[in-house]
């Protein structure tokens, strides 16, 4: 079956600020990515901060364009798009993005918010698009009556309920949640993940869950890939990665994650990156388990 995501060999370099008798260096932001996503999969993509998963999650959907590689997405190379057809394929790839902060336009109301991707897309008329909106409001939790108020007057729950909100109203087929639940209350987070469930099974969602939170991925992913300096270096069945960590890196991440016992009984994993080979391609070290060892 083919899978509705296939990333293959992404690459995606920042030029870095050069002299006038220096060659240009370059930071790898991402370096030779590939992992495929399944429809109706919970894909989970983890990582310390500056991994290059968020960045992977923007060049997928080419908010940002990456250097090289191919993002086929029902089989089609979402690079090769004209600017037409990527406006096209947008309908079908949406994100959610981590601070619903600064996501929101503070000027726009609600309302106005959630109805511009179908303004952009020129779907349906006034009339059926103020009716999409107080749909797609009480499907997120919220009132379809506070169209008219401004994202200021909503908590930062709410405000992530918002962009959902505005993510789902072109009936995509992927969601790319970039740490979706990172900038909110534990109490708040909780609400926000099991509503993400909760639509993924009501309308049939595929999502990339970008996270460092590995306590919540371990419990909501299906699979799971781990990130470091730009590379993969462990995927696999989620319960398999966290029950037979086999990277350093891996082994390093996991056991740093809080025990709800203290008293419990742990080994620490101190990574020195000086000692690892990060040239070693993936291996396979279990049943559909892949390690860079």
């Amino acid at each position: 079956m083919t899978p509705l995501l296939d990333v293959r060999h992404l690459v995606k370099h920042f030029p870095q600020r050069q002299g006038l008798l220096r060659a240009p260096t370059f930071v790898k932001a991402v370096d030779d990515v590939s992992f495929t996503i399944d429809t109706g999969e919970m894909f989970g993509l983890v990582g310390e901060s500056g991994s290059g998963k968020s960045t992977t999650g923007r060049c997928i959907l080419r908010l940002l364009e990456p250097t090289s590689g191919q993002v086929l997405f029902r089989g089609e190379d979402v690079l090769s798009f004209d600017a037409a057809r990527m406006r096209a394929a947008r309908r079908d790839m949406q994100i959610v993005f981590q601070d619903p902060y600064s996501s929101l336009n503070p000027r726009m109301r609600v309302g106005a918010i959630v109805e511009e991707p179908l303004v952009i897309h020129g779907l349906g008329n006034s009339a059926d698009r103020r009716a999409r909106v107080a749909e797609l409001l009480a499907l997120v939790g919220l009132d379809p009556d506070h169209t008219s108020r401004y994202p200021h007057e909503f908590s930062g729950g709410q405000r992530q309920r918002i962009g959902i909100a505005r993510a789902l109203a072109l009936n995509p087929a992927l969601v790319i949640a970039d740490e979706a639940v990172s900038a909110l209350d534990v109490s708040v987070q909780a609400q926000v993940v099991h509503l993400l469930l909760e639509l993924k099974e009501r309308l049939r969602l595929t999502y990339l869950f970008i996270a460092h939170d590995l306590r919540l991925v371990r419990h909501i992913c299906d699979r799971v890939a781990v990130m470091y300096r730009g590379r993969i270096v462990e995927i696999g069945q989620t319960v398999a990665v966290f029950a037979n960590p086999t990277h350093p890196y891996t082994q390093a991440l996991l056991s740093a994650v809080p025990l709800l016992d203290p008293d419990a009984p742990r080994t620490r994993h101190v990574l020195d990156p000086d000692t690892v080979d990060w040239s070693v391609p993936l291996r396979e070290v279990g049943t559909g388990h892949q390690a860079a060892v």
